[in-house]
């Protein structure tokens, strides 16, 4: 599915967008827009130069990160799983169904991860950065999660939405749940909605 171009003029500051960085763990059941996940996944990974060059750096320019996005309450995109793909900007659909109690599940007893509009989920690909840099490459990788993880939270800020990075889970579980291919490594999800 081909998302909704992205935007490149938000309407706050960026100085703006970081005082209102905060963690929110108390959502609405209010939908999300199919335009605000595009948004944010862009921010996240979205191609800026070329068809290579993202939003977030990558050590090498090797780009190990995976988003997978879980949808629960997203305007015109049923509920299920899907992978972005930066360079097109789309989404490839995985499953449909209700994921995010199994999420809540593994999230060692946050059970209001299951209670979001979405989750982001960045996963790894440790072997696109270590067979360049050897094992300082598992450094790059955690370094870059940061990144786009931050980039997601700031983006949010900007579209009225709140988010929270969520470390505390079960990799072998969310990974399992959402079907990834071995080589991905769960490392961070991000809950996604209106805040309270």
């Amino acid at each position: 599915m081909k998302l909704p171009d992205p935007t490149f003029d938000g309407a706050l500051s960026l100085e703006a967008v970081l005082g209102g960085r905060k963690s929110v763990r108390d959502f609405t059941t209010q939908p999300v827009t199919l335009r605000q996940v595009s948004q944010l996944l862009w921010a996240a990974q979205g191609v800026t130069h070329g068809d290579q060059l993202r939003t977030a750096p990558s050590a090498g320019a090797l780009y190990p990160l995976e988003l997978y996005l879980i949808a629960e309450r997203v305007e015109g995109l049923a509920r299920g799983v899907s992978r972005y793909r930066p360079v097109r900007h789309e989404l490839l659909g995985m499953r449909d169904g209700d994921f995010l109690r199994g999420l809540a599940a593994a999230a060692v007893g946050q059970e209001w991860v299951g209670d979001v509009a979405a989750v982001i989920v960045v996963a790894a690909v440790y072997e696109r950065t270590t067979k360049k840099y050897g094992e300082r490459g598992v450094f790059y990788v955690h370094v870059e999660v940061g990144l786009a993880a931050q980039n997601i939270c700031l983006q949010a800020v900007s579209l009225g939405l709140a988010t929270v990075m969520v470390g505390a889970f079960d990799d072998t579980q969310v990974g399992r749940l959402l079907h990834m291919p071995a080589d991905h490594r769960p490392l961070v999800m991000l809950p996604l909605g209106v805040g309270k």
